[in-house]
């Protein structure tokens, strides 16, 4: 029985839980009892031992009786139940507190796997349904061991169980396919002064959103490819408590420590707060908000900067990829004379994280610290429809805190998109796949030190630029027509006189006077109307206050101004306005920016870009701001010439003359 034929086998006892189960809820069944018949078939051979071991060892202290227990059982693990799937069955009537008997005939540590699953309550579930013979006994058929079916094999049933069981889960709660796993460990495995085949060599392995830990198992296979006597110590944390569950036991099978899977929410409850790993793998969920988390992230933030994980900045709360970024960033191994290459990241995002947010944003200050730190090496666009549940762009963003000499400051961008074959049958989204043959050869374009159409190499600079703020100065003409005075009155300010936030007869009194004022202004200004269009606005000033002063009407400023606005129109011919006779105001309506990149002077571009289009032009140098932003699809851009007009004549022509010639074999005139 392959891989698919067990998936097809455990499916069809899902189908089983049809009616009384939706399609949505059938993993709440399945997924734990795959992890216990696994757990049962591990431990089948060896049962006998442990329960005539036990018999001699129950009134001896935990630890004596753990420690000779799992010496018996060969396993990391025990069950000390006289039940197991051998038998269960064979008392039909009592099949629930048997089978619960059972369960807690487990040792502490596979216990407390099964805990996570919360599967008490599914157990009187089927038992009231007359469900739970019919799924024991189905389980019993299938062989779940080790030497049947390997811990990858296993990794994949998982995945494509937890993928049928989730097929309406939202775009961002994503399960990884192993090719681009495979992916993803041949690019962080990329580096030639990395041997992983010496000796003995021993290396940690990190993801901090692991989902059922397939990452972790694929760099292990990896690595016991290239050195069956090196060591990859993984270590992963993970949100959801069945993903957890199932990551910890395949750990507890494969006799390494599963005390390293750790249940919670990394950007709140980092469980490895003072580690820091040689390599580091990941593919947080894509636009998934973190509001829920929101006081606790920008307090740390806040409080901590440079200190905590965050200090580069925050991301906007719909979208917290980037805060799982910084997260990894901040685990990596300080480069000493002990440990000279540092730390590499492969870590799987959407395109958002490329250029979401201006210059200034948590977003571009996120990228600016990573370009300006030398920390990414380098960036591979993958194919469309390769994940499950989503069809969306997707990039291996890879990093390093030390580069190899030739990639110091430079980072190589490839265009993988094509690089795919077709599936005979799709899976979800997933239409795509990426051939092991297609692996390799994108692996050798990473490592290409000559630019192609599929690979770019940049520097660093090349993806900042400096954003600046082009100020142009207010320009108004002023009229007392009666247009404009009529302006005046719907003017705020103006409208405000006549409103009081006094009580009783002050109040009265206050808009008593204000509609009073309201009409002695206007009445003055329509006593003075005139077509004159005057267009320096400290001579009209200046004349109107003459006007108010003739007639002993006393207004403030804030109300002058007020006046002034109704009265004026733009007039690009008119006097620049001034805020006091060396500061010019802006025109706010007419303020633009630029963004020049990084290696260009500010000063020379803004002279041949901006000025001869707008002479009276400025820049606001106390806002500019640097930015930085991948701008992926730009950098591969090919220019494609428009046909001339004479050569789609010519096709139009040719086409005419088919269609007539067909049209004469049809009435028959050919």
């Amino acid at each position: 029985m392959n891989f698919q034929d067990k998936v097809s086998f455990i499916w069809s006892i899902a189908e089983v839980l049809r009616g009384e189960y939706k399609p949505e809820n059938y993993g709440e069944v399945i997924l734990p009892l795959v992890v216990i018949r696994r757990f049962d078939c591990v431990l089948e051979k060896t049962k006998p031992e442990v329960l005539e071991q036990y018999k001699i060892l129950q009134n001896k202290p935990e630890g004596v009786q753990t420690a000779l227990l799992t010496k018996t059982s060969k396993e990391d693990f025990y069950n000390i139940s006289n039940y197991g799937f051998n038998n269960l069955l064979s008392d039909p009537d009592n099949i629930a507190d048997n089978f619960k008997d059972y369960l807690n005939g487990f040792s502490k540590n596979a216990n407390e796997i099964i805990q996570y699953f919360n599967f008490d309550s599914e157990i009187d579930k089927l038992d009231r349904n007359d469900l739970l013979y019919e799924v024991l006994k189905r389980f019993s058929e299938i062989d779940l061991h080790p030497n049947t079916v390997s811990n990858i094999e296993m990794g994949y049933i998982f995945e494509e169980l937890i993928r049928r069981f989730s097929e309406n889960a939202e775009a961002g709660d994503h399960y990884t396919p192993r090719e681009v796993i495979r992916l993803m460990v041949h690019l962080l495995f990329n580096d030639d002064r990395i041997d992983i085949a010496t000796e003995g060599i021993t290396k940690t392995l990190y993801d901090c959103a692991a989902g059922t830990g397939g990452m972790g198992s694929v760099a292990n296979e990896y690595m016991k490819s290239h050195n069956n006597l090196g060591e990859l110590i993984f270590h992963a944390q993970e949100v959801n408590e069945e993903s957890y569950a199932i990551a910890k036991s395949d750990l507890l099978l494969k006799k390494e420590d599963a005390n390293n899977i750790r249940l919670g929410n990394t950007l709140t409850n980092d469980k490895f707060k003072t580690d820091t790993f040689d390599f580091m793998i990941s593919n947080p969920p894509y636009g998934v908000d973190w509001k829920k988390v929101e006081k606790a992230v920008k307090d740390e933030h806040n409080d901590l900067g440079f200190n905590g994980r965050f200090g580069a900045g925050l991301p906007r709360t719909s979208d917290g990829q980037l805060l799982f970024l910084q997260h990894l960033v901040s685990k990596m191994k300080p480069v000493t004379e002990e440990n000279p290459y540092g730390s590499r990241i492969a870590i799987i995002m959407n395109g958002s994280p490329l250029f979401t947010g201006d210059a200034g944003s948590g977003e571009s200050e996120i990228r600016r610290y990573l370009f300006e730190n030398d920390l990414v090496e380098g960036l591979v666009a993958l194919p469309n429809d390769l994940f499950y549940n989503t069809g969306i762009s997707t990039y291996i963003w890879i990093l390093t805190n030390n580069k190899e000499t030739h990639r110091r400051g430079k980072v190589t961008l490839v265009n993988a998109v094509d690089f795919s074959r077709k599936m005979k049958k799709s899976m979800g989204n997933k239409r795509n796949e990426i051939s092991e043959e297609q692996i390799m050869d994108i692996v050798s374009l990473y490592n290409e030190t000559k630019q192609n159409k599929k690979i770019k190499i940049f520097d660093n600079e090349d993806f900042g630029f400096h954003k600046i703020t082009v100020e142009r100065p207010l320009r108004l003409n002023f009229m007392l027509s009666k247009e404009r005075i009529e302006r005046v009155k719907h003017e705020k300010v103006f409208q405000n006189l006549a409103t009081s936030n006094k009580k009783g007869e002050a109040k009265e009194k206050q808009i008593e006077e204000g509609i009073a004022l309201q009409q002695r202004i206007i009445n003055t200004l329509n006593t003075n109307v005139s077509n004159e269009i005057i267009k320096n606005r400290e001579i009209f000033t200046k004349k109107l206050k003459e006007i108010f002063k003739k007639e002993g009407i006393t207004v403030t400023s804030t109300v002058l101004k007020a006046i002034l606005n109704g009265l004026s129109e733009k007039d690009e011919t008119a006097d620049i306005c001034m805020r006091n006779k060396k500061t010019v105001e802006v025109d706010t309506e007419l303020r633009d920016y630029e963004s020049i990149p990084l290696k260009k002077d500010i000063q020379k571009y803004f002279e041949i870009e901006v000025l001869p289009h707008v002479p009276d032009a400025w820049i606001d140098e106390t806002a500019t701001k640097v930015g930085y932003e991948i701008p992926f699809t730009r950098c591969f851009y090919e220019y494609t010439p428009i046909r001339s007009s004479k050569e789609i004549l010519k096709e139009i022509q040719k086409l005419e003359a088919e269609v007539a010639e067909q049209l004469k074999k049809v009435f028959g005139n050919g």
